[in-house]
């Protein structure tokens, strides 16, 4: 018997890394390049390969330990590299083989053996893997790091807060891949989107009683499905908002001409009728902002109609009404829709078919304050205008500062179908369709 130490190549510029999993086990026969173990650093997870052929004796390290540039990984028996080499050469033609009648697409060198047979000692006392990028406090991380996957699958289930020791794998040897957290996220929201069903603890039922006087109201319906309905779209969809400013000084101020020459015909231009017509533009210059995902998330929907959502406060909620073929309509006919609209709402007038086709949604706040907040995305859109109260503020005009009446923008999008630079395009072309409203006759 031949002992040799394998130990820790160069790891590049990491004075420690932390070992987040184990590949084999006491026993196993490997050969050079198959992985041992994987570890992590602040910035990524990487595979350590064996440098030599043989026979595991004894294992040195434990989950959770810090190791370096020549720290010892195991104990190996090199004495029979020969009768190793040709027990691995079976695997692989029986793997090829395998792998060529049922065609899975993941292939790692993970495969190459059975996961981990015997339990790993306990890790050191505060050393449990951890992902410091990411919230996922309530990940077991013992089960997560014994589950059977590679380090690119557990970044991803890390990013979604999906605890791995509950994913059932699916592919060879019961290894774990994308599709398996996905379908575990899917299978999880199905049940309500509750956040037992992601291993989120309920919160405590509460006595609040037991600290003063208190009075208990039912939610209204309304209530209750906007309620529902915003945490679905909280959960599932990867959100970000882009704020930005417009200057509407001009269209402010030729609204109100307008409005004075139609006050005696009783109609009336609200300030939603022009940004309802500038978002219109944007999303014809930005049509990846007026699409869906489809069900299975791969394939992206492009409507070719424009129907505008208008977020309205009511007594009993929030409702969103649409104004249909909004591009087809004036500023006038706008304006009229969405007063007629918000009447109903308040009325409880409403028909379903009255919130249904919806492309983008607006969520106007300037008639009550703020300056920005940050709107969640209506599903299955993929963003949602927040509009705050416009305010007088100097503005340089490169000789000196004016009073310019300004407007805060705030636009949340699905981050998986919009990028951050195609966010920040569309609020600047919107921009510029307000402080300019010629440019929407374009």
């Amino acid at each position: 018997m031949s002992i040799k130490e394998i130990v820790v190549p160069d790891i590049g510029d990491f004075d420690s890394v932390e070992v987040i999993e184990i590949l084999v086990a006491e026993g196993d026969t490997v050969q050079v390049e198959d992985s041992l173990i994987t570890v992590e650093s602040d910035k990524a997870s990487m595979e350590i390969p064996s440098s030599e052929s043989g026979t595991i004796v004894k294992l040195k390290v434990n989950i959770g330990n810090d190791i370096s540039e020549g720290s010892v990984i195991l104990m190996m028996d090199v004495s029979d590299q020969t009768q190793a080499a040709a027990k691995t050469d079976t695997n692989i033609a029986t793997k090829t083989k395998e792998e060529t009648i049922r065609k899975e697409p993941e292939k790692s060198t993970h495969e190459k053996m059975a996961p981990a047979k015997s339990t790993p000692a306990k890790s050191s006392p505060g050393k449990l893997p951890t992902n410091k990028a990411s919230p996922t406090a309530n990940i077991d991380e013992k089960r997560f790091s014994k589950a059977y996957a590679s380090p690119s699958v557990r970044k991803f289930a890390r990013e979604l807060g999906v605890d791995l020791g509950k994913v059932e794998g699916t592919s060879r040897k019961g290894r774990i891949n994308k599709e398996d957290v996905k379908d575990f996220v899917k299978k999880a929201m199905s049940t309500g989107g509750s956040g037992a069903s992601l291993g989120i603890k309920p919160m405590p039922e509460i006595d609040f009683s037991q600290f003063g006087d208190i009075e208990t109201t039912a939610l209204s319906k309304i209530n209750k499905l906007t309620g529902e309905y915003v945490h679905r779209s909280w959960v599932t969809i990867p959100h970000v908002t882009q704020f930005d400013e417009a200057d509407i000084t001009e269209m402010e101020a030729f609204r109100k001409q307008m409005g004075k020459e139609m006050e005696k015909e009783g109609i009336k231009i609200t300030p939603l009728a022009f940004i309802v017509w500038a978002v219109i533009a944007s999303l014809k210059a930005f049509p990846r902002f007026n699409s869906s995902l489809d069900a299975t998330g791969e394939n992206l929907i492009l409507k070719k109609y424009f129907n505008i959502g208008v977020a309205v406060d009511t007594p009993n909620g929030l409702v969103v009404p649409v104004i249909r073929e909004a591009d087809q309509k004036s500023l006038v006919e706008i304006s009229q829709e969405i007063r007629d609209l918000a009447v109903k709402a308040r009325d409880k007038k409403l028909k379903p078919s009255d919130m249904q086709g919806g492309c983008f949604t607006i969520s106007s706040l300037g008639g009550i304050g703020g300056t920005k907040f940050t709107p969640i995305v209506n599903a299955p859109e993929v963003a949602i205008l927040g509009v705050s109260r416009s305010k007088m503020q100097p503005v340089w005009n490169g000789t000196e500062f004016e009073p310019r009446l300004v407007l805060p923008l705030s636009l949340s999008y699905d981050h998986r179908v919009i990028d951050g630079a195609d966010g920040a395009r569309f609020t600047t072309h919107l921009s510029k369709m307000l402080s300019d409203i010629r440019r929407m006759m374009v």
